[in-house]
């Protein structure tokens, strides 16, 4: 029987003893699933995602990944490598002198060659069309050009999953070509957030809305 690859069960999560934001909150994805979750501003999606990362751990439930339980932060930290998180802000995953280190970074932590991780920052680059950009600094970068840096940044450590906090804003219609075409060509397995209704509808097979706490399957 197919395992989840991420299963969150009965979490309840609030915010320093607040009113619960999620209250017995299940969800699981699956390898092969392309899922997007849309709501309303202060839901909790980017939350969800947090917590699905370890940035946040809630007050009870469980999250599963990989299918073993994570609780500890050594649990979340040996499964990041395969769970590539795009950050709604990318100047939080570009943080290096310039394009290309932050790029070569995540492979130079997994302990690659440097000649295998010139190969992976080339591909990357010339994929999502940003080799100009290589030697630049985040404060020169435009903010579609911010953000294609910093999926290029997740795409560099072959992720088995995608976790894309609202992967479009900032992007034009150029720029957002080429995440449609990542998403079709290299991602497999995705959980998308955005508000961007029609982004979701061409790019994923089942969609989410997030509201009081609940997840209700729209499509």
């Amino acid at each position: 029987m197919k395992k989840p690859l991420i299963e969150v069960k009965n979490l309840t999560f609030s915010y320093n003893g607040e009113k619960p934001l999620f209250e017995n909150l299940e969800f699981m994805l699956y390898e092969g699933e392309k899922v997007g979750l849309k709501g309303k501003t202060g839901a909790g999606k980017t939350t969800l995602l947090y917590l699905i990362m370890g940035f946040l751990k809630p007050q009870s439930g469980e999250i599963a990944l990989f299918e073993k339980p994570r609780k500890r932060e050594e649990d979340f930290a040996e499964v990041r490598t395969k769970l590539g998180f795009l950050f709604q802000d990318p100047e939080i995953q570009l943080f290096c002198p310039t394009i290309k280190e932050d790029i070569a970074f995540g492979p130079l932590n997994l302990g690659l060659k440097r000649e295998e991780v010139l190969k992976i920052i080339k591909e990357v680059s010339e994929y999502l069309g940003i080799s100009h950009l290589l030697e630049r600094s985040v404060l020169q970068l435009s903010g579609g050009e911010k953000k294609l840096c910093a999926l290029a940044s997740v795409m560099a450590m072959c992720p088995q999953v995608y976790l894309l906090d609202e992967p479009t804003a900032g992007l034009d219609e150029v720029y957002k070509e080429r995440l449609y075409r990542f998403l079709k060509e290299r991602a497999n397995t995705y959980l998308i957030v955005s508000h961007d209704s029609d982004f979701l509808e061409e790019t994923c097979e089942k969609i989410y809305y997030l509201e009081d706490g609940n997840l209700k399957q729209i499509k």
